[in-house]
């Protein structure tokens, strides 16, 4: 009643606020009549659909309450239909036990009609054995199994019956099965007939696609017969002996096998007998490999049934078998080379369209699908033992290469030139073709290997320019030792200079080469530089191309600012001379280092003469013999322009600036008025910053009219206003030394 109550007043609140909400306005109160008509329509439909709804809930509880009485009434028929089944069956129990005879009549009759069904193949089993026997040795597979079926079947009746009758008389059943006994034999020489068939069934496919057709009919027969007999034992607990053949898996095991062998059987040489083995062995692999899949894509699915999806079995058992191959290739004691060739296969070759990607295996194989043949833990451990072994190798390689060419040094002959004249020796040929060929083989298993292996030939080519470098230095030393004994000296330095320059140009080939890839993305690998030790190589060559020069000079430059010198001695015509003798050898060095020699020749040449000046070797007398003497050194400074000039046509260099200061000394030896000597010293101080006091005191006490108080000034003005070095400015005077004379003593 409370519920009542709360919902009647809650539908004259809404009522209440509803009509609220329609009589707002005053003007609204002419359609209360309107309102109420609506509201009344709204009322009468409401209650129409209620009523229907309440009278669809009646008629339906009423359906329900009709049925439910009808199924009670089922119920209590089927409980009495019970209870008379269960009357009856407790009085039939005494019927069915004196039924017990005939029920074993009845076994024995089914006993009797098998084996009068199979009296005429009993009696007949001894011949039947023979005729299919003959039947095998002849080939004649189908009519052999035929037979051999109907053997199998009269026996096994036979064996099912007993087992019905008496499951536990073994004797009987001993008996049956030792009077079949040649049945299971011939079962067994079939089998074999037909894996024989199976094991060449390449072959077989090719010349008598019937005769394997047969066998696979064979193989089917059995196996239906192998889920007869299981079903059969599910229902009885009885199977025949022998059963379930299960020769289809037998089969799948034979051709295993089979795929097996013939990859094994592909290694016909061994390292011993051949050092390319293994690249024979894998060529053979990828040859019999491709031929068989293609045999089997294109004449095998014909002959063997859908379901057995031979292309992807006989792939799957190739996989494998090449898997185990290779694996047990792997885990042999390979050579470098040997392990190169491995790779290659497995990481090139099996995908490639040469083998497991040729166009004729699509669309049926896809390479994308097949597992790795070696895990990525094997190739690792592979590509390892590569870079050790190569490294020892690159090792063996260079110390031979330079042994070799440290023989050519002692050659009575001169070296090879190349085609531009340019001296030469085969090390930098035989270095880098070695370089060459193993990035070749590298770059074809991957590029991280391309790259490992280009800096490990960086590394051992630092290492081997460092030895070149030490040996070079070694062969100078022995030289030396006596200089008449090694006469192509001269030549096989050039060619050790042009080497570096060949290696240079080598070293820059094989990056770009191969690192095209990280060049062109922006990001090239960070590689050790050979640029500074072949420089440092190079220049200890020129220098000791420059030591045997000034090694001949040496005479002739002691005789320069003497009293000889200056009564006139052809010193300086006769280093001319040398030089150009020199450098017509010297012509046969390539770029850059031509230029470096000439440059560092003009230089040394310019530092003696001016060394000889300031070494007191001579005191003018007068003004008539600094006169001369100026002259002389000016004519001889033109001279060594005019060789150098020609020396180093072509290379860009400035023959004036060495000379220069040759002619610069010259005229403070020239001077004629003393008071402008200090003027002329100053003159000569800024143009060369790098002179020193005592190159200034050695030059005034040269000209041999400088006082004492003179020299003091000029020096200690000098001292006070010393120039900076300009940077363009080449030192000449800085590693010029003189006599250690003491600055008093100079004066005197």
């Amino acid at each position: 009643m409370r519920v009542m109550e709360e919902t009647d007043r809650e539908a004259v609140a809404t009522a209440v606020q509803r009509v609220a909400g329609m009589l707002q306005r005053s003007d609204q109160l002419d359609k209360v009549e309107q309102y109420r008509r609506r509201e009344a329509r709204k009322k009468a439909s409401v209650e129409a659909r209620l009523k229907a709804a309440i009278q669809s809930q009646l008629d339906g509880v009423r359906t329900g309450l009709t049925q439910l009485h009808n199924a009670l009434n089922d119920v209590k028929d089927i409980q009495q239909s019970l209870g008379n089944v269960s009357k009856d069956w407790r009085q039939s129990i005494n019927t069915i036990e004196n039924l017990k005879d005939v029920k074993d009549a009845v076994v024995q009759h089914s006993q009797l009609a098998a084996a009068v069904e199979n009296l005429k193949n009993i009696f007949s089993v001894p011949e039947i054995v023979r005729e299919t026997h003959e039947l095998i040795e002849q080939g004649e597979l189908l009519r052999a199994h035929c037979k051999l079926m109907d053997l199998e079947c009269s026996r096994d009746d036979l064996m099912y019956e007993q087992y019905r009758m008496d499951s536990k008389n073994t004797h009987d059943m001993s008996l049956i099965r030792l009077y079949f006994g040649e049945v299971q034999k011939l079962s067994e020489d079939l089998a074999k007939q037909l894996w024989m068939v199976v094991e060449r069934s390449l072959v077989t496919i090719r010349r008598d696609p019937t005769l394997l057709v047969s066998v696979l009919r064979i193989i089917e027969r059995e196996e239906k017969f192998d889920r007869r007999m299981l079903d059969r034992k599910k229902q009885t607990g009885f199977i025949p002996p022998g059963r379930p053949k299960n020769w289809k898996e037998k089969m799948f095991e034979v051709l295993k096998q089979t795929v097996t062998n013939r990859i094994e059987g592909t290694q016909a040489d061994t390292r011993e007998s051949d050092k390319m083995w293994l690249v024979r062995h894998l060529e053979i692999i990828r040859k019999y490999v491709l031929d068989d899949l293609m045999v089997v894509k294109n004449l095998g699915v014909q002959c063997f049934p859908p379901h057995y999806d031979i292309f992807k079995k006989i792939l799957t058992l190739y996989h494998q078998a090449l898997c185990t191959r290779i694996q047990e290739l792997a885990s042999e004691d390979l050579e470098a080379n040997e392990i190169v060739s491995l790779l290659t296969w497995v990481l090139n070759t099996y995908k490639s369209d040469d083998m497991m990607g040729s166009p004729e295996l699509a669309p049926e194989v896809d390479v994308n699908s097949l597992q790795p043949l070696l895990s990525h833990d094997v190739v690792d451990q592979l590509l390892s033992k590569y870079m050790k072994t190569l490294q020892s190798n690159i090792i063996g390689w260079l110390r031979k290469a330079l042994d070799t060419d440290k023989k050519d040094w002692k050659k009575e002959t001169e070296p090879e030139s190349d085609q531009d004249g340019y001296y030469q020796t085969t090390l930098p040929a035989i270095v880098f073709q070695m370089f060459e060929q193993n990035l070749q083989v590298a770059a074809q298993i991957s590029e991280e290997l391309k790259l490992s292996v280009l800096n490990l030939c960086l590394q051992q080519m630092n290492t081997f320019l460092n030895r070149y470098k030490e040996e070079t230095a070694a062969y100078r030393e022995e030289h030396l030792k006596d200089r008449q004994h090694y006469r192509c000296y001269i030549q096989y330095m050039i060619a050790v200079i042009n080497n570096c320059q060949t290696f240079k140009m080598s070293v820059g080939s094989l990056k770009q080469k191969y690192m095209k890839y990280e060049i062109e993305e922006g990001n090239p690998p960070s590689v050790l530089s050979m640029d500074p030790i072949l420089d440092s190589i190079a220049g200890d060559g020129c220098s000791y191309l420059l030591g045997e020069v000034f090694k001949d000079l040496e005479q002739h430059l002691n005789d320069l600012m003497t009293r000889k010198w200056l009564s006139g001695c052809n010193a300086v015509d006769t280093i001319c001379v040398t030089i150009e003798d020199y450098f017509s050898d010297f012509a046969r060095i390539k770029k850059p280092y031509n230029k470096k020699i000439t440059v560092e020749a003009h230089r040394r040449v310019v530092m003696e003469y001016i060394k000889a000046i300031l070494q007191k070797r001579i005191t003018f007398k007068n003004a008539e013999e600094r006169k001369e003497g100026a002259e002389r050194m000016t004519r001889e400074a033109e001279q060594f322009r005019v060789i150098f000039r020609k020396l180093s046509a072509g290379l860009g260099e400035d023959t004036n600036k060495l000379c220069d200061a040759i002619t610069a000394l010259a005229e403070v030896i020239k001077l004629t008025d003393p008071s402008m000597m200090y003027l002329e010293v100053s003159t000569l101080v800024n143009k060369y910053p790098d002179i020193r006091e005592e190159h200034i005191s050695a030059l005034l006490a040269m000209r041999g009219d400088a006082s004492r108080e003179m020299k003091q000034t000029i020096i200690e003005t000098i001292d006070q206003n010393v120039s900076q070095t300009s940077q363009d400015y080449p030192p000449i005077f800085r590693d010029i030394v003189v006599p250690s004379l003491s600055v008093p003593k100079l004066l005197k």
